[in-house]
């Protein structure tokens, strides 16, 4: 399994460059030495995306280490593209719908390639701008103390890529709302602590108006999780780290991310009385322990729901929900695509969302 996942972290992405490298060489109608720069600078943006995963940008000056940040990891989804582009081309050509000619120093199909690719990361930025709004409605026997408003959001990602500007506008969105409560489902932070503590984030959160909870994601883990769980006391954010609270007569309960194999399963975290319960689990693998634990709403997130098309098909095969609503017996499910995003800001087929909920008997 180590070797499989070295295949596709490594090898995969290293040989479609090389496919993308050699179709590029054929197709555009220039010099050599032009040729060979716009490759390197290709090359060379690509590699800045294995830079931004080993952590090197810390010690660069902030807005040089967003912009690196920015270009390695959208090199990535450009990439994606590029490569079903030339694959439809190529598989043209096999049945012989696709002349020869349209690969070879063509400035019409380089054109037209350039112009798709534009257009469609040009979508995919104002659609990932774009915070969609999702209502749901929950309802229970169980007591209540009153009728509650809950604001739910996943995968936020701030760091180098969603800077402070932009959480400040998130917590506009949220604070418009007047919620009773807002929980959080993991993946607050994106990796590194250094943008969060330069540029103070903590003091954006500080601004909520309603009583935050959260528990841990993956990404707190890269991040370091007691760097974390500090910047989380710093936030004012409830960490829920396999502990239970009760707030306004209902049972919050945090796991710890996944990456702990040694956390508490939900069976352990279920002493909670009668009251109704919802599990914050940042990703939402074996949705049937939830459902035989008895828990009444999970709220995950972690998937992106694939962030964009076709990542989007891989994520539906892994996950028994990938997105949106689910349910298993009495126990109801909602998979956040995220507010934020990691990596390059794009929304092709996904979006980017909150959850605005209303609690009532």
């Amino acid at each position: 399994m180590q070797y499989l996942w070295m295949i596709i972290l490594w090898v995969l992405p290293l040989a479609a460059l090389v496919y993308l490298a050699w179709h590029l060489w054929c197709l555009l109608p220039l010099a050599v030495a032009w040729k060979c720069l716009l490759i390197a600078l290709g090359v060379g943006a690509f590699s800045l995306l294995f830079f931004s995963v080993a952590r090197k940008f810390d010690t660069l000056p902030l807005p040089l280490a967003s912009a690196c940040y920015d270009i390695g990891t959208s090199s990535i989804m450009v990439m994606l593209y590029m490569f079903m582009m030339f694959l439809v081309l190529d598989v043209g050509r096999l049945v012989r719908l696709v002349p020869k000619a349209w690969l070879y120093d063509n400035w019409l199909t380089t054109g037209i390639l350039a112009a798709l690719l534009i257009g469609i990361f040009v979508y995919g930025n104002l659609h990932y701008h774009n915070k969609v709004r999702e209502e749901l409605t929950l309802t229970t026997d169980k007591p209540l103390q009153r009728e509650l408003k809950l604001v739910m959001l996943s995968d936020m990602h701030i760091g180098y890529h969603n800077r402070r500007s932009e959480l400040a506008r998130w917590i506009d969105l949220l604070n418009a709302e007047h919620a009773d409560m807002i929980l959080i489902a993991g993946d607050i932070i994106d990796g590194s602590m250094r943008p969060l503590l330069e540029e103070r984030m903590a003091e954006e959160f500080q601004r909520l108006n309603a009583p935050v909870y959260a528990c841990l994601g993956n990404h707190e883990y890269y991040a370091g999780d007691h760097d974390a769980e500090q910047f989380y006391r710093d936030a004012g954010i409830h960490l829920l780290r396999d502990s239970v609270v009760l707030a306004d007569g209902i049972a919050i309960i945090g796991r710890d991310d996944r990456t702990n194999a040694r956390r508490k399963s939900v069976k352990e975290l279920m002493d909670v009385g009668g009251a109704y319960t919802i599990l914050l689990d940042h990703q939402p693998y074996h949705l049937e322990r939830t459902e035989a634990a008895g828990v009444d709403f999970q709220f995950s997130g972690h998937t992106h729901h694939g962030q964009v098309w076709p990542i989007s098909w891989i994520t539906e095969a892994i996950y028994e929900c990938a997105f949106g609503e689910h349910q298993r017996g009495n126990t109801r499910y909602y998979v956040s695509s995220g507010m934020g995003i990691w990596g390059g800001k794009f929304r092709i087929g996904t979006r980017s969302e909150y959850v605005v909920a209303t609690l009532k008997n």
